[in-house]
């Protein structure tokens, strides 16, 4: 990237996340874990396009700035405004999700696994595709699991996204103005003699205690 895209990245990355904050006081409940710069997978539910640079923002740019998200290509790169915020504002790791496109050469898992290698925190939907049931979860893909297998050593931290849907309702291109919380809880990881189904469940059921109680919302 050159020296004025690499600017004009920054310059917009901060103000993406100036207005999330003006627009929904996104605020991060450290709930499990402390505020540092440590390599993490941060694992997030996923009902809105909102939701990653929800995430992103609300997190101290000391951390930010070594975080990628992991995002779907054919959306990022639909056109040059997106291939602009996606590759270099957020510098996701862009993975394609046609299976038909998948070679040796173009591995999601490799990709992944390479941006860990390279020193990445990542975050991650591991449902694959938004949410968009009354259920509080889709069924986890395999991708986390396999992860952490690869990379013991790496905190998987689930991470709760609540009132997105409300900020910016389906159908919707002008946000309201509500609170937005994201909650990160204690890491996990998988155990030695685990299976990716009982693991997946694991990590689903500790994304799911991270979500507000209907009491908490009155």
């Amino acid at each position: 990237m050159s020296l004025p895209r690499r600017f004009a990245a920054k310059i917009v990355g901060q103000a993406i996340a100036l207005f999330a904050r003006f627009i929904t006081a996104v605020r991060a409940d450290w709930r499990g874990i402390e505020p540092v710069n440590k390599q993490r997978v941060y694992f997030a539910n996923h009902v809105s396009n909102a939701d990653m640079p929800m995430i992103w923002s609300c997190m101290p740019p000391s951390i930010r700035r070594d975080v990628r998200p992991v995002a779907a290509a054919d959306y990022w790169l639909k056109n040059k405004l997106r291939a602009f915020v996606g590759p270099e504002v957020f510098n996701c790791v862009l993975v394609d999700r046609r299976p038909e496109a998948r070679d040796e050469n173009n591995d999601p898992m490799q990709n992944i696994l390479d941006a860990l290698d390279d020193g990445s925190s990542l975050i991650i939907f591991p449902e694959g595709n938004r949410n968009m049931t009354t259920d509080p979860l889709l069924p986890f893909k395999s991708g986390l699991f396999n992860m952490g297998k690869a990379r013991p050593d790496v905190d998987l931290v689930p991470t709760w996204i609540a009132n997105v849907t409300e900020i910016m309702p389906k159908g919707e291109v002008i946000p309201l103005p509500l609170i937005c919380t994201v909650t990160f809880g204690t890491p996990i990881h998988v155990d030695d003699d685990e299976t990716k189904d009982a693991f997946l469940e694991r990590a689903s059921n500790a994304l799911v205690s991270l979500a507000p109680r209907q009491e908490d919302r009155l």
